[in-house]
């Protein structure tokens, strides 16, 4: 086997040039908000009362909430994480199926923080050609202090990222006030150090790599694309063939194409999109800047790479090939844009409906099963229940228990004295836990076997009162 066989090469690293146009902005901007968003809300505050944090935004772990603003969900909500998440995936879809790619172009993290860490290496070390001269330079004075400038911005940047994220779970002028002082929990400085570093190799060092072949959306959002989705092309009619062009020349038997590679150079993925839409492409639109920019320079109609659909182009071809006209038109609103937005009105409407119904009081009751009941010594039946009550509001709150189904002859509540039910305490925002006993008469409970009852928890507002389904055993079920 000759020695000159090559099975695996080295990953280049790919110099994208900046460039300037619409695009180009509009990721800009994209960018701006998307870090302003990331980076400031944590900072936002909200009153909630004295019993509650007040963060605007907080996933506090250690008490099992979530505050996001004027909502406050509690674990047993759990139901309104998993619906926010499929209602943000089928969203996803929506989107792809009407724009391409343009999550990952534009507001995918991955994009956003590679964009910031290639800013930022520009404005050290020079755009393309500068820093590719400086990579190939022998090591010198200026090529230490610029990449050492570099990589001191890149961590400074993921350092802020990795705290500002976990100040979304922890209070972010408390967390602040503790790195200042270096007295971090092992827990939140941990995150903080891995969650940099993790910022630090993907957007610094893996960048594209990301995209190409860790990310799986890359891999399945082709299912989404159908002939009148908005993608990124090259118009082949007009462009090809292509070549070097002089200017004054005539464009007689050449397209508009004059493979300087422009739309090549500014991508930060290093494709080529003149080979046709590719699973790297993340449509972020800059071959579109760089395309537009040579054709105003060369005094030709922009467009010759752009946002345009399958069906555009197929209808363009067959134009060229048989001479009859066409017209470029974009349909938004097909079947697939339909079933989307069912499916996430559907969805939308069922969280709705589960938040505007959701009780400020929530009770549960467990009947004890061993024994599934008492008999006294008089020859009454005793039955015994534990009884938890959420008071998801900030104010302590006072119930008085009450049954139906059954005549009972003493209810009374177990444990320290003082505790009666006519007065159960429940504390703001926490959960009360009461063994409430329940004794009936042998006549009474000797009417069945198994009675229906229900116990009400009575509340100075209507409100907060709850109340549970359960049963007595009487003896007659042994």
């Amino acid at each position: 086997m000759s020695d000159d066989i090559v099975y695996f090469e080295k990953q280049k690293k790919i110099y994208p040039r900046s460039v300037k146009g619409r695009y180009r902005r509009l990721k800009w901007l994209a960018m701006g908000v998307l870090l302003a968003i990331y980076y400031l809300v944590p900072w936002i505050r909200w009153d909630r009362g004295p019993h509650a944090p007040s963060q605007a935004v907080l996933i506090d772990m250690p008490a099992r909430r979530a505050y996001f603003f004027n909502i406050e969900l509690w674990p047993q909500e759990v139901y309104f994480f998993a619906g926010l998440m499929v209602l943000g995936a089928v969203g996803l879809f929506f989107v792809t199926s009407l724009l391409g790619r343009v999550w990952c172009g534009y507001a995918c993290p991955q994009t956003v923080w590679t964009d910031l860490f290639v800013a930022v290496e520009n404005w050290v070390q020079g755009d393309r050609n500068a820093r590719m001269k400086l990579d190939k330079s022998p090591l010198s004075f200026e090529k230490v202090w610029k990449k050492t400038l570099t990589h001191i911005l890149w961590v400074a940047i993921a350092l802020c990222t990795g705290g500002a994220w976990v100040f979304y779970f922890v209070d972010a002028p408390t967390l602040f006030e503790q790195i200042i002082h270096f007295d971090v929990s092992w827990m939140a400085g941990s995150w903080i150090l891995g969650l940099t570093a993790s910022t630090y190799i993907m957007a610094g060092y893996a960048r594209e790599q990301v995209c190409t072949y860790m990310c799986p959306y890359a891999r399945f959002q082709s299912a989404m694309f159908d002939k009148d989705t908005l993608i990124i092309g090259y118009d082949r009619e007009r462009g090809e063939p292509r070549g070097k062009h002089k200017q004054g020349t005539s464009w007689e038997g050449h397209g508009h194409c004059i493979d300087c590679t422009q739309c090549v150079i500014v991508c930060p993925m290093g494709i080529d999109i003149r080979n046709g839409l590719q699973m790297d492409c993340i449509a972020c639109g800059l071959c579109v800047d760089a395309c537009n920019d040579v054709m105003d320079r060369m005094e030709l109609p922009q467009g010759l790479i752009r946002y345009d659909t399958q069906r555009n182009y197929e209808k363009r071809t067959l134009a060229h090939k048989t001479g009859m006209p066409h017209k470029d038109s974009i349909d938004i609103w097909r079947p697939r844009t339909f079933y989307y937005i069912a499916v996430m009105t559907v969805i939308s409407a069922i969280m709705l409906f589960a938040f505007l119904s959701r009780s400020a009081v929530e009770m549960s009751v467990i009947h004890d099963r061993n024994p599934l009941y008492v008999r006294l010594s008089n020859g009454d039946i005793r039955n015994t229940y534990t009884i938890k009550v959420i008071n998801k509001t900030h104010d302590d709150l006072s119930f008085r228990l009450r049954v139906e189904g059954i005549a009972p002859r003493t209810v009374s509540v177990a444990g320290p004295g003082g505790v009666s039910v006519d007065d159960l305490q429940v504390l703001a925002d926490s959960v009360g836990t009461f063994r409430i006993m329940l004794v009936a008469p042998t006549a009474e409970a000797a009417r069945r076997q198994r009675h229906e009852i229900t116990l009400y928890l009575d509340a100075e507002k209507e409100s907060n009162a709850a109340d549970m389904e359960t049963v007595f055993i009487s003896a007659g079920a042994m």
